[in-house]
Formats: structure tokens, sequence, C-alpha cells
């Protein structure tokens, strides 16, 4: 281990275990209180220390309670909104890698299904390592035609790598260029094999994009003929799987979604379990339609996400 890190990992064991002052420990270690913080504050954001806070916000429960009763949820986990909105993809990563390292323990085989977005990035670093050769991890829609740690390739890769799994990639972008360019991509024997091998999945983790500027889709996916003023005005809220939906969670009438090379929206409703981590306020009213369309079983989300979400559908 480097000098530097043997030097973290000391400062932050006599900080977090033996309860020494940021102080003492740069006496102890002969170095100045603020680089004794630098290195506290590097430990946390780097993974190397992880807190674990045992008990639950009762609001958080009755959230996840009232999410489960009204729409028929296997589980709902709804973990606290943090001050900083660039941190949520973060911690619900954290909560979606701890239930999903639950699933794939209790049985490491079958397929396991991927789509894209930071949160799922966030959620495969906090995915407990293993050696499950009879796992299959599998891109569920298409991908960017670039490089990049959020990419629906890379998603797949890394959680494969994690695994030690089969990857399988469903190896085209998120949108053909017509309907009818669609169709012919899809007819083909790869991929007929491919979505065969997708719509066998047992377990699934999904996020939702909304329609703002926030939206990864938006900002890096969709296709320059395509605006989002026209999506909202077709009663789009957001998307899943690359699919724009409506409040209902129906896909809106638009060419966009028989575009998207994915698994098709309806399809999820016949999966065995779909888990979708996603949050943020700006996400309430896709979250509260995928709900609706029942395309979920599982969700994973912030207090603030599903405070708005439950509003919107109850009302």
């Amino acid at each position: 281990m480097p000098e530097d890190a043997q030097t973290q990992v000391r400062a932050a064991w006599l900080y977090y275990m033996e309860g020494l002052t940021q102080a003492e420990i740069a006496d102890r270690l002969k170095m100045t209180r603020l680089r004794v913080n630098r290195l506290l504050v590097e430990a946390r954001s780097s993974g190397l220390v992880n807190i674990t806070i045992n008990s639950r916000l009762e609001s958080c429960v009755r959230l996840e309670r009232g999410l489960v009763e009204e729409f028929g949820l296997r589980e709902a986990i709804v973990v606290p909104t943090p001050a900083d909105p660039a941190q949520i993809p973060a911690l619900i990563g954290k909560a979606a890698g701890e239930l999903v390292s639950r699933i794939i323990e209790e049985k490491p085989s079958g397929g396991f299904g991927v789509g894209w977005g930071a949160t799922l990035r966030e959620t495969i670093r906090h995915v407990r390592p293993g050696q499950y050769r009879d796992l299959k991890v599998t891109a569920m829609m298409g991908g960017l035609t670039y490089g990049i740690e959020i990419n629906t390739f890379e998603i797949a890769s890394q959680l494969a790598r994690r695994w030690q799994a089969e990857c399988h990639y469903l190896a085209a972008p998120i949108y053909a260029g017509t309907p009818q360019s669609r169709d012919t991509i899809v007819a083909q024997d790869v991929f007929e094999a491919a979505f065969e091998r997708i719509r066998a999945t047992e377990v699934a983790i999904l996020s939702a994009g909304d329609l703002s500027e926030r939206s990864l889709l938006v900002r890096y996916g969709l296709p320059r003929d395509v605006g989002v003023a026209e999506l909202a005005a077709q009663g789009a809220v957001g998307d899943m799987l690359g699919q724009f939906i409506d409040a209902d969670g129906a896909p809106i009438d638009h060419p966009i979604n028989r575009r998207a090379i994915a698994l098709p929206l309806e399809a999820l409703r016949k999966l065995p379990t779909v888990i979708l981590a996603s949050g943020g306020s700006n996400k309430a009213a896709v979250l509260a339609a995928a709900l609706r369309a029942r395309l979920a079983s599982v969700l994973i989300t912030d207090e603030q996400a599903a405070a708005a979400a439950l509003k919107l559908l109850r009302d």
C-alpha cells in the first residue's frame, strides 16, 4: 500500500475507531490539522470509510409503508434526502447496492438486467463482489455511441466484472433513425436472441429520467430531431428504458418510442423483479407514473421524491 494511502487509513482508523480528535491525530502523525481533515474527507468520498447508522427515520419508514400498501410493491426503500441534490444518486446507489447484493447472494444464477445512468453507476460501487459464474448480466437497452461511465455498456460490463459473471450487450444505439429501421435491426437473428435473453431476466435494476436538463437522456441520448417540448406536448413526464410515458405510465404516441431499441415497457410487468432506483424531486412525476403502471415491483428513492410521488399518486 502506498505511503499516502497508509497514512489515510491510519488517520481514518484513529478518528472513527479510536475516537481521537483531528488535533490529536495531527499531533500523533506529525502533520497539520488541515491535512488530517483532507485525509478524512477523501476517505469518505473514496469509499474507504462507510458509515452505517443502525436506525431508520420514522418518516422514511412511513413513506415506504404507504408506497407498498397503495401500489402493491414488494418493497420500498426510502433514504433521507441530502442537502446537496448532487448526492442523491450516491445515497440511492448505496441502498440499491445493498439490496442487489442480498438478492444475488440468495440466488447467484439466472439473468440480471440493467439500464443506465448515474444512480446505477453508484449502485455498482456498493455491490459486494463475488464469483457468480452462473449469472448473466444483460443490458436491457441500447447505449450511447461513445464511451462514458454511465452508459449502458459500461454499467453492464462493470457489474459483470464485479461478480465475475457473463456479460451480454444489446449492441445497438438507444434509438434507431426511424421506426422502420428499428424494426429492421431487431428482426436480425442476433437481436432476436438478445431480446429472448432479456425477456428471461429474473431481476432487473433500472432508473428513470425526467424532461429537465438534469436528465442524462435529454443531455446525451435524445436524437437531435426530437425536442423536449414536443414530448411534453404529447403528455410525457419522463422515460424508462428510453421510452417516454405519460402521467398514467402509458407510452406516449410519439415516433421516438417506436425508435427505441430496448425491452418494451409492457414486458417489464412480466419480469419477476424490477427494481426502480431513482430520486430527486424533479423525478416525482415519472416515478408516480411508473408506479401507476406497475412498471416496477421494488422502488428505491429519496424522502422528498417519495413524498411528492405519493402525493401525486393519491391526488
